[in-house]
């Protein structure tokens, strides 16, 4: 058997019995996970929390397709036309926190969704790779808001090869933490 993140699978399994799998969340269950703002905090000089207004603010990019791969290499479905902030720009605004000149190569960037899920950056793949230029904080498709089963703000990092493990629906906050002294 493939191995995919455990959200993947239970949305296939979901998907191909025309109900919802053990473990997933219930369509009701969806909308008690649906977020509408995203939290900011951790090693910044300031904490933000931003609503989809406040992300519109941002210089915005329009994405067309984004084929989600799990963990096995599996291709599990696709994200398109949709409309997002690069999480580099909004850590930006919050001005990372580093006093000693080496301390961004010790911090990583945790993004949390209501349900649990998280996800870890390091600092270094946000500022200094090209997989910085890829992650996204999206909040609209086709120029509507997000549906239930993303959250009114999700994530997905673009430029990964298998992108199913770091796309957080319910996107609910965004942790920057030094690892390491």
């Amino acid at each position: 058997m493939m191995l995919c993140s455990r959200r993947s699978l239970l949305a296939l399994a979901a998907i191909s019995v025309g109900a919802t799998a053990i473990g997933a969340p219930a369509q009701s269950d969806r909308a008690a996970l649906v977020t509408t703002s995203i939290t900011v905090s951790g090693a910044v000089e300031n904490s933000l929390t931003l609503g989809v207004d406040d992300l519109r603010a941002f210089p915005t990019q329009k994405v067309s397709e984004v084929p989600l791969v799990c963990q096995s290499g599996a291709n599990v479905g696709k994200i398109e036309n949709f409309r997002g902030v690069r999480l580099r720009d909004i850590l930006e605004k919050a001005n990372v926190v580093a006093p000693a000149h080496n301390d961004v190569k010790k911090m990583v960037v945790i993004a949390g969704a209501s349900d649990g899920y998280r996800v870890v950056f390091s600092w270094s793949e946000i500022f200094n790779s090209p997989v910085g230029e890829g992650v996204y904080v999206f909040f609209e498709k086709d120029g509507m808001p997000l549906a239930d089963d993303q959250g009114r703000i999700a994530m997905v990092s673009t430029k990964d090869l298998r992108t199913g493990p770091r796309h957080v629906k319910w996107l609910k906050d965004i942790e920057v933490r030094k690892i390491v002294d």
